[in-house]
């Protein structure tokens, strides 16, 4: 399909749709799609340079983009950057939480204060985006509330401090606001990243051999990039997910229905 097929499917022409953590990677990628879509798009993200950058050469395709410089754990800046967004674009009808943080360590190790960052990050500052961007589409009885998590959120990702942890709260907390603000016409949910190529993990696969032992655990033999993920969020903030509510949306090549083929059963299974 061409670009003018896909806006006009995806109907997401001239929404207003928020994106954090947009400086980079999947967040980078899905504000792109967004307004490639037709979106107006607003990008938020603590790195100023970063989503500035980014919002510039979104503006050279003759999108219609804010840059925002927020960091989304203190309530007043999400407030602000809120604001910002109402006051150029009129509100909000659609909201990518995405912005997030690893601190590697054992939970025997980390210190509480790298725990209380990733989970200030990674669940409560999805809470307080929900409710300032929310709020607008409450009012309008409609909007649809993204939340991207982790494949961690369901299986326990070792020496990552509190990130499986924040992730599984995502999931809970999506279903949570699903239910609660479902009546209000605001729909929320989950995507659930497996592998995904970006540039915080692009040095581990300069490594010789790297990629092709993580591809052989996907069902699909590679290794996911951020537009993977970009596309699965256009569509669940476009209308063609109107009846998607409460929903966990595993994109991970199918790495999550491997593990049975990883049980050494000789004659029968070969990874590769």
């Amino acid at each position: 399909m061409g670009d003018s097929t896909v806006q006009h499917w995806l109907g997401l022409q001239q929404k207003i749709c928020v994106v954090t953590g947009a400086a980079s990677g999947i967040g980078a990628a899905i504000a792109a799609t967004l307004a490639d879509a037709g979106a107006v798009v607003a990008l938020l993200d603590r790195d100023e340079a970063g989503v500035e950058r980014q919002a510039h050469q979104l503006r050279e395709k003759g999108h219609s983009v804010l840059a925002v410089a927020c960091d989304i754990t203190q309530e007043n800046q999400v407030k602000s950057a809120s604001g910002k967004v109402f006051s150029a674009f009129g509100g909000c009808d659609a909201l990518v939480n995405n912005a997030g943080l690893l601190r590697s360590a054992s939970l025997d190790s980390i210190s509480l204060e790298d725990w209380n960052l990733v989970l200030a990050t990674n669940l409560t500052g999805y809470l307080l985006c929900a409710r300032a961007f929310g709020a607008s589409m409450r009012a309008k009885g409609q909007g649809s509330i993204v939340n991207v998590a982790s494949i961690s959120a369901k299986f326990p990702q070792t020496h990552s401090g509190a990130y499986s942890a924040s992730k599984a709260g995502v999931l809970l907390m999506s279903r949570q606001l699903a239910v609660e603000w479902g009546g209000s016409g605001v729909r929320s949910n989950v995507i659930c990243p497996g592998m995904i190529r970006t540039p915080l993990s692009a040095r581990f696969y300069e490594e010789p051999g790297f990629e092709a032992q993580r591809a052989a655990v996907t069902a699909s033999r590679r290794i996911g990039e951020p537009q993977d993920i970009a596309d699965v969020a256009a569509f669940l903030a476009s209308p063609r997910s109107a009846y998607v509510n409460g929903a966990e949306m595993v994109v991970d090549g199918g790495m999550s229905s491997m593990l049975m083929d990883m049980v050494p059963r000789p004659g029968y299974n070969q990874l590769a």
